[in-house]
């Protein structure tokens, strides 16, 4: 087997293709920048992208290739001879100003429809013309518009979980092998982990917990070891201890394919609920700037007065 990476350096490639390479997987790994040879290597949390690139350059069954997700040809080269593709990448935190005022265009390579769209279908694309069979695309929850952290993420990353949904319909309709991961909230490592692991299928919603970059990252790899697991989409979190699983083998064996009819497109829900989650927040701060300015003049006043009668 043959396996490409997208979102090489981000927390949950990097684990990814650790456990690829621990495998003895020939791994494929897009990077948008050459391998900077100054560098000392790391994969510490805190490490440079540069510094965990080049890290996992040098593991055992990896090859790096240069490119971006947003370009087609790219894509086709990074897919070229494999069997999967592992789309793990995902748009980088942008000036909350920025996407609250729709600075970025649309057709940036840095918002959030290049990412998690177009970038996408450039994956399906290139997987039909490369013969890959598999995707396995990360994503997160995102069928509720008018949920506060689905508001909020749109409102203060272009538009992210809006564009994340629409990338899940264009696997959905794509006629290509997909597997769309759903995790909680990234970024704890500190978490409990003795039997918590837990999926639905069917995209069925499960209590947001917090999960791990290291578990997530397995859990797309374990994915290609079931056939099943095919046309799915799976909600993963974590539940109390001794209420899961330890591993993800026993869950992604019961997986069935989607069966349930989801939502062609939410994308004018999404914009609707995130422009008025904008207008509630810039009212907002106008009544609390101008209460500031009042309370300043009111202030100054009582100052000038005091310096008067000196």
């Amino acid at each position: 087997m043959k396996v490409a990476v997208t979102g090489t350096t981000g927390q949950v490639g990097r684990n990814a293709i650790q456990i690829l390479s621990s495998k003895g997987i020939q791994t494929r790994c897009l990077l948008r920048h050459p391998i900077d040879a100054t560098v000392s290597p790391s994969i510490e949390k805190d490490a440079s992208s540069s510094q965990v690139a080049s890290y996992l350059s040098n593991l055992p069954h990896v090859t790096m290739v240069e490119g971006d997700a947003t370009d087609a040809t790219s894509c086709v080269e990074l897919l070229n001879g494999c069997d999967a593709v592992l789309a793990l990448h995902g748009p980088a935190k942008p000036p909350p100003l920025q996407s609250l005022f729709c600075l970025l265009p649309e057709s940036d390579p840095k918002h959030s429809r290049s990412v998690n769209y177009r970038a996408v279908q450039n994956l399906i694309d290139a997987a039909k013309e490369c013969n890959c069979k598999r995707i396995v695309r990360v994503t997160g929850k995102g069928e509720q518009p008018t949920q506060f952290f689905s508001v909020l993420i749109n409102m203060l990353g272009h538009m992210a979980k809006a564009w994340n949904y629409e990338g899940e319909q264009l696997l959905r309709t794509s006629g290509v092998e997909y597997t769309i991961v759903r995790p909680g909230v990234m970024g704890k490592d500190d978490i409990p982990s003795d039997k918590v692991l837990a999926l639905a299928d069917n995209g069925q919603d499960l209590p947001v917990s917090a999960v791990t970059h290291s578990q997530i990252g397995g859990l797309c790899v374990d994915c290609l070891d079931y056939p099943n697991t095919a046309k799915s989409t799976l909600t993963a979190m974590n539940v109390e201890p001794g209420t899961g699983e330890d591993s993800y083998a026993p869950l992604l064996a019961k997986v069935k394919s989607d069966t349930r009819k989801f939502p062609e497109s939410l994308l004018i829900e999404h914009k609707k609920a995130a422009r008025i989650g904008s207008a509630i927040l810039v009212a907002f701060m106008a009544v609390l700037l101008s209460g500031v300015a009042a309370v300043t003049k009111v202030i100054g006043g009582i100052v000038m007065r005091l310096l008067s009668h000196q």
